[in-house]
């Protein structure tokens, strides 16, 4: 729908952002920089999304995105321009292709393109950008939103009920518009509540997601004397065994920390399987994997799984974004193009920039 079908003389002057991972925030931004006042609601303490970092005891594991490549040139220059020294380039010493049994079958992925992280953790990036939101007290986390309705004071606007953010059941009213910049599956959720958004629902309903399992391994004992690494002299390989679909040596991005850490992602299939298992269970199973793919068979000396069950797009949407002039409800995020990093990014922008063209 197009301009014509707002209600007379109601600019969209206050926007709710739900999410601030990559789309959220590239979305705020673009919004706050045409003049919009914008609110940003994110459920997690920290900014991010699937760029999210966690400590441990013997440095930091990127345990959702793992690396991102630079194919837009507007991607390039915001970047550039907000969040100059937060990107650099890894050259993961050539990603590898193995098959089940660890064997390489294909060395040629750097040439391809170039693989990109952030530093010092993955989720610097978005930090960054979150920074001019959190200086105008528009950033919320730690701030899950249960529920979208129409504004008790006046229907033609939006109001939100948020569980955290200082209170138990606070409401944010006033909104214009909300647009949801998480995943598909909690999008569909929180739209669900209203029957007014059935158009998007509608519209979101082909779009399918699949679980991940993460095991997270540290082994400090590789800094011992005269032992450089363990196992492989690769940093990085995508694998066809049927447990695992990529692992990768936390110690060898540029600007973390030395010790021997490692990220393994199960595959869509196995995550899939076992998305009910516990993680002592997942841990074990995901463990020998491990050490049939890289030949490493000393115990680590900590260990972490996890699972995101919305990790990967397998079925995307297949346009940047979703609006719904009329509702003044919109959607973006990664499940529209993809799941890059970058697939967020332009989601996020594309949809902001409609709406501080056409509205």
């Amino acid at each position: 729908m197009n301009a014509a079908a707002r209600p007379k003389n109601r600019p969209l002057c206050r926007i709710a952002v739900i999410g601030a991972g990559i789309a959220g925030l590239a979305c705020a931004r673009t919004l706050r920089q045409a003049g919009k006042q914008v609110s940003v609601f994110e459920a997690n303490a920290q900014t991010g999304g699937r760029m999210a970092t966690i400590e441990s005891p013997f440095g930091s594991f990127d345990v959702g995105a793992q690396y991102f490549t630079v194919r837009d040139e507007r991607f390039q220059r915001a970047l550039e321009a907000a969040a100059a020294g937060t990107a650099r380039r890894w050259s993961a010493n050539a990603v590898r292709v193995l098959d089940q049994h660890g064997r390489t079958v294909d060395a040629a992925m750097p040439a391809r393109e170039s693989h990109w992280v952030a530093v010092p953790r993955m989720n610097a990036i978005a930090q960054r950008w979150a920074e001019p939101l959190a200086a105008d007290g528009a950033l919320h986390l730690g701030a899950r939103v249960r529920g979208i309705e129409r504004d008790a004071l006046d229907a033609g606007r939006w109001q939100l009920h948020v569980q955290g953010d200082g209170d138990d059941h606070p409401v944010h009213a006033g909104f214009d518009a909300v647009l949801l910049a998480v995943a598909a599956q909690p999008a569909r959720t929180l739209l669900s509540v209203s029957s007014l958004a059935q158009p998007l629902t509608k519209a979101m309903a082909g779009v399918q997601t699949t679980p991940c399992w993460t095991l997270l391994l540290a082994f400090p004992q590789a800094a011992q004397p005269g032992l450089i690494t363990l196992g492989p002299q690769w940093n990085a390989a995508r694998s066809s065994h049927h447990r695992i679909a990529w692992l990768a040596r936390e110690s060898s991005k540029p600007g973390r920390a030395p010790i021997e850490r490692w990220t393994v992602q199960a595959s869509n299939d196995w995550s899939r399987e076992h998305q009910g298992d516990d993680p002592a269970r997942v841990t074990a199973k995901l463990l020998k994997a491990f050490a049939e793919i890289t030949g490493i068979r000393a115990a680590p000396s900590w260990t972490h799984s996890m699972l995101w069950r919305d990790a990967r797009t397998t079925t995307p949407l297949g346009r940047p974004f979703l609006w719904h002039a009329k509702l003044r409800l919109g959607a973006c995020g990664d499940w529209c193009l993809g799941h890059r990093v970058e697939d967020a990014f332009v989601s996020g922008l594309e949809l902001a920039l409609t709406l501080a063209r056409d509205v």
